[in-house]
């Protein structure tokens, strides 16, 4: 092997392995070694934007012909002359048909903020209203012409566009309506400013206190870099939700090079990585989010979260328990800190954490928003072995959401174990299947407590539809295999079994084992 054959093989390797600011590096190199490789460019050019290593990126981007690049680069070439303020010499990487999809789509946005930063009102109205309604700026349109009209100090009419958007921002809602926020304050307008704030949550009193202090949350969108990389960001946030194709990491990290201090697609990007076993980038990108930022909960959230899926616990307890002992401690500073504790599993100091979050959620008089803090409290105490507490905490939560089919069944399920009240429990379990009739989880408890009331056939029916719902749910299977064999059907009990072997863990496993090896005993029953 050649030496250039050899640094390809080294440049895959390190792919391979996850270093993709490696493999950059070494395929730029063999770019520069052989300038009319077109392949190898565009090779050259994904990793280094996967790494994102953008300078590279665009440098050798410049070296392949523009129909031979991928969407990705594309965009990224098209953010390049966004941040230098060129954004006319965008559009012909816009219209370039090729390989990998039209990025005209992109055109009306442009056109808008151009026109916005020309004091254009009229123009970048227009150009809003130019997006098909099938275009992937469709859903985005009410969010654009309300920021549009902010950037120009029209807060009535922005008010109502405002409104629409944040209803349809999904996982965004949070970003969306600080930046919102930011924009009526620009603009002079401090009560609309707060009322966009009025759904942001008890972690968000502190953006509300300096907003109401005339102070921004920084988290404008009020030029066409933002916008732009706002708008990336929406799309990457899409693709994910709808789990379509491979992660857009490419896309994200143009997100990010259009608006670096989007703290918001950093998170995003973050999580994209951990997916791909790229936990040290992850971290090392949340770590640049400043601790002013607005957005700092979500971030060790997501810091948190993947340390604690690594198993690094002493480094999440350090991200997680000054969060919880600082002097302006949220409530999502306390819930993190509760997570943590039951990854750990220190159950007892997760209920404290979590009772300390609903103290502070009551006293700022969001109780009817703390049912699932009182849920995972419960939960805690529950596998602390303090019942009577967690029955308590799940009775108190049944008072703010008489209706949630989650604090039914478990309630009514804890009873149904333990031989409580057992006509309570099961009208509990049966009311909660009636109000969430798809849920795997409650349709199987539902299933457990006509067993227990020795309804066998009747449980069997309900287990078996709770199986088909949720086919890698061990405990599932385990039920409807004690059911089964209950009614001397053994051959399908066993089948049942193995079925739950297949994902069971810890003691689900060690009974269903004993039950293959000898049948369904006293000593070896699913409680």
């Amino acid at each position: 092997m050649d030496d250039v054959g050899l640094e390809y093989v080294k440049a895959r390797a390190a792919e391979m392995a996850g270093d993709h600011a490696r493999s950059a590096a070494l395929l730029a190199a063999l770019v520069q070694a052989q300038p009319g490789n077109e392949d190898l460019a565009r090779k050259a050019v994904a990793e280094a934007i996967g790494a994102g290593k953008m300078d590279l990126a665009v440098r050798l981007a410049r070296a392949v012909p523009a129909q031979k690049l991928s969407s990705d680069a594309r965009l990224l070439m098209i953010t390049e002359e966004v941040r230098r303020r060129r954004p006319d010499r965008a559009f012909p990487w816009m219209q370039v048909k090729g390989e990998n999809g039209d990025l005209t789509f992109l055109a009306p946005l442009l056109t808008a903020w151009m026109a916005a930063e020309r004091n254009d009102l009229g123009q970048a109205l227009a150009s809003i209203d130019q997006v098909p309604a099938n275009s992937l700026l469709a859903p985005l349109k009410d969010e654009q012409r309300a920021l549009i009209l902010l950037h120009f100090k029209r807060t009535a009419e922005a008010e109502a566009f405002a409104r629409r958007a944040i209803g349809q921002a999904g996982a965004r809602e949070t970003r969306l309506r600080l930046a919102l926020a930011d924009g009526f304050l620009a603009a002079g307008d401090k009560p609309r400013a707060l009322i966009m704030l009025e759904g942001v949550g008890p972690d968000g009193l502190a953006a509300f206190r300096r907003v109401a202090a005339g102070r921004p949350s920084g988290q404008a969108i009020d030029d066409l870099p933002k916008a732009l990389g706002e708008s990336l960001t929406a799309f990457a946030a899409d693709l994910v939700r709808l789990q379509r194709g491979a992660p857009p990491i490419g896309l994200v990290q143009v997100a990010r090079y259009a608006d670096p201090q989007n703290s918001s697609t950093a998170m995003l990007l973050a999580l994209l990585l951990d997916g791909e076993d790229r936990s040290d980038e992850a971290l090392a990108l949340l770590r640049t989010i400043l601790p002013d930022d607005a957005l700092i909960s979500q971030a060790h959230d997501v810091q948190v979260r993947i340390l604690s899926d690594r198993k690094r616990f002493n480094e999440a307890y350090a991200v997680a328990a000054p969060a919880a002992a600082d002097s302006d401690a949220g409530v999502g500073d306390f819930s993190r800190l509760g997570e943590l504790y039951q990854a750990m599993d220190r159950p007892s100091e997760a209920a404290e954490a979590y009772g300390k979050a609903i103290a502070l959620g009551n006293a700022q008089g969001a109780r009817n928003q703390l049912w699932t803090m009182l849920l995972l409290r419960a939960s805690a105490l529950e596998a602390a072995n303090r019942w009577p507490e967690a029955r308590q905490v799940l009775e108190q939560a049944l008072v703010a959401a008489p209706e949630q089919p989650l604090l039914l069944n478990f309630l009514g399920y804890g009873k149904l174990e333990r031989g409580e009240d057992m006509d309570a429990a099961e009208a509990m379990i049966r009311k909660a299947s009636q109000l969430a009739p798809d849920d795997a989880s409650i349709t199987d408890s539902l299933g457990w407590a006509q067993y227990k009331r020795g309804k066998i056939d009747e449980a069997i029916v309900t287990l078996q539809r709770a199986a088909e719902k949720d086919p890698d749910q061990a405990e599932i299977h385990e039920h409807l295999g004690d059911a089964l064999y209950k009614a001397g059907q053994r051959f399908q009990a066993r089948f049942a079994w193995s079925a739950a072997l297949i994902t069971a863990e810890d003691d689900i496993a060690k009974r269903v084992r004993a039950k293959l090896a000898s049948g369904l005993t006293e000593a070896n029953a699913a409680p």
